[in-house]
Parts: structure tokens; C-alpha cells; sequence
């Protein structure tokens, strides 16, 4: 990693900056700041599925998946392979790390589908089912990359019913969410991958995105769908959070976090998104290029 990678984190947090001033959501989001850290105990309302039945995404999820090495194999052997990153705004560092790492290939395009603020408890405030929906009508794709979790520490509303975070009946809710976004992109043939949430700060926060790691964990290998753990990448020697990691290639400390504990800095994205790029590459049959340059 180079020095160069200091000026884009620059850019992507003015970037996320300006775009938050100029939205509705953005707008909404400084209005309601602890939107992002999951303090909010509002939620949203989808239909519950009767004892005993299963719906219709949720059996597309369950149902045997194409493997995701023929599938992108076939894709890339075409010359075309369109991967998008869905998630909250550490997915739009990680799209930015993924469209770095693997826009060197040929034929292969990263498109950021992702939005600031956004997660799977709150479908009062955006729902995810939904816009993916329109999204991937609008823009087809063939991989999907999906980090969510850091606004979803808070309560879920079903069928006017708040279910505590935590709770096993919020995590059955939370799970049934998981279900149907994968559901939805794998009735549309897309291969998808889930990246987990990496370590964090403050304590109190940590233990509720290491509850949301369990669920979706959980729920990628019932569903047969590659987790990418990130908290062993962003943990020092110790096991412990630390701002500053070592770098693997150079062994010098750099900063990888940003001051709220939460965020990354660019060299921070690059190293939770470099496995990510591995195992599609991997998937896909592409070989692994020299570094681009950050200018």
C-alpha cells in the first residue's frame, strides 16, 4: 500500500460528507446521527410467515445454489462480469476498495448500490428488500457483495410488535431479512457474498455487532453463501481493536480506523476487501495482477 491511499480516504470522507448535506436521507441522517451508531429503537414491518410455512424467497435461498465458480467462470469467459456492493456506508468504503483491486481485469465492473445510513432493522426509514429489488431490475449484475450491520443495533417492528434487539425473536426477525435479500439475489442468479463486520471500539458497540456477526454468519452457512470474517484482520496481536495495524506488506503500523471507531480509513477498507477480491477471483478464474497504483 502506498502513501497515495491517505488522499483518497480524504476524498471518500469529504465525499460521504457532501453527499449527506446535498440527500433527503443524508440530510436526515445529521438530524438523527445516532441513526448510524444503531441507538435508535425504531423499526420496520414485513409480513410474518405462519408457523410452519416458509416464503417463497426464503425457499429460493434455501434451495441449492449454482456453484459461484461456474457461475462467474461462465460470466468472466464472456468478457463481462458486473459485481455490485450492497450495504451501509462501510460498504461504501469497501466498494471503493473492490473497484481499486479489480478493475485491472478486463471486462470486470464494480458498481456501489450501497447507501449511508441504511441496514436490515429499519424498513420504515429505507427498505432494503425493495430498493435492491429495483436496483438490480435497473442495473443487472452477476456477484453481489453485501456489508450491513452498524445501524442495525436497535429494535425491529413486525406486524406492530417492537422486538428488542437481542432478543430471540428480534434475531428470527433479523435472520428472516437475511433470508430474503439472498433469496431475492439468487432468484436473479446472482452469486452473492456476505463480509462481516470488523472489530470495534467501544466496548458496548462491539458486543452488539458481535451478536449481528453470529446471526449472519449463522445464517450464510445454512444458506451455503461465503462469509468473509473481517474482525481477526482488525484486531492486533493481542486480539484487541487498535487504530494502528501493522501493514502485511510492509510490517510498518499504519491507520486503519477512523477517530469514531467505527469507520475505516482507506489503507483500513483495502484490508477487509483484499479476501473479498481473492475469493472472486479465485471464483471466477482470474489471475491475481499486480498492485495498481493510487494515482
Amino acid at each position: 500500500m502506498r502513501a497515495g491511499v491517505n488522499a483518497v480516504t480524504a476524498a471518500l470522507v469529504v465525499g460521504v460528507g457532501i453527499g449527506l448535506a446535498l440527500t433527503p436521507d443524508g440530510r436526515a441522517w445529521l438530524a438523527r446521527p445516532t441513526l448510524l451508531l444503531g441507538e435508535t429503537a425504531n423499526a420496520s414491518a414485513t409480513p410474518s410467515v405462519p408457523t410452519g410455512e416458509t416464503s417463497p424467497s426464503l425457499m429460493t435461498a434455501l434451495a441449492p445454489p449454482a456453484l459461484a465458480a461456474g457461475a462467474l467462470r461462465e460470466k468472466a469467459a464472456q468478457g463481462q462480469l458486473r459485481i455490485g456492493v450492497f450495504g451501509d456506508s462501510m460498504a461504501d468504503g469497501v466498494w471503493t476498495a473492490l473497484y481499486r483491486d479489480l478493475r485491472i481485469h478486463p471486462g470486470v465492473t464494480v458498481t456501489k448500490f450501497s447507501e449511508v445510513s441504511t441496514g436490515l432493522s429499519r424498513y420504515d426509514y429505507v427498505n432494503i428488500q425493495t430498493k435492491t429489488a429495483g436496483q438490480i431490475a435497473e442495473e443487472p449484475i452477476d456477484a453481489a457483495v453485501i456489508l450491513f450491520g452498524t445501524n442495525d443495533g436497535q429494535a425491529i417492528e413486525l406486524d406492530g410488535v417492537i422486538h428488542d434487539f437481542g432478543s430471540e425473536e428480534w434475531k428470527a426477525a433479523y435472520a428472516r431479512r437475511i433470508d430474503d435479500l439472498v433469496g431475492l439475489l439468487r432468484g436473479q442468479g446472482i452469486v452473492v457474498y456476505w463480509v462481516g463486520l470488523p472489530e470495534m471500539k467501544r466496548a458496548s458497540f462491539d458486543e452488539k455487532m458481535n451478536l449481528i456477526n453470529e446471526v449472519v454468519s449463522s445464517r450464510m452457512a445454512a444458506l451455503r453463501v461465503p462469509f468473509i470474517e473481517t474482525e481477526t484482520l482488525t484486531r492486533d496481536a493481542a486480539g484487541e481493536y487498535d487504530a494502528y495495524l501493522s501493514d502485511a506488506d510492509t510490517g510498518r503500523r499504519r491507520l486503519m480506523r477512523l477517530h469514531d471507531g467505527i469507520h475505516m480509513t482507506m489503507a483500513g477498507y483495502i484490508r477487509i476487501a483484499e479476501p473479498v477480491a481473492d475469493r472472486i477471483r479465485r471464483d471466477a478464474g482470474l489471475e491475481r495482477a499486480a498492485e495498481p497504483s493510487d494515482g
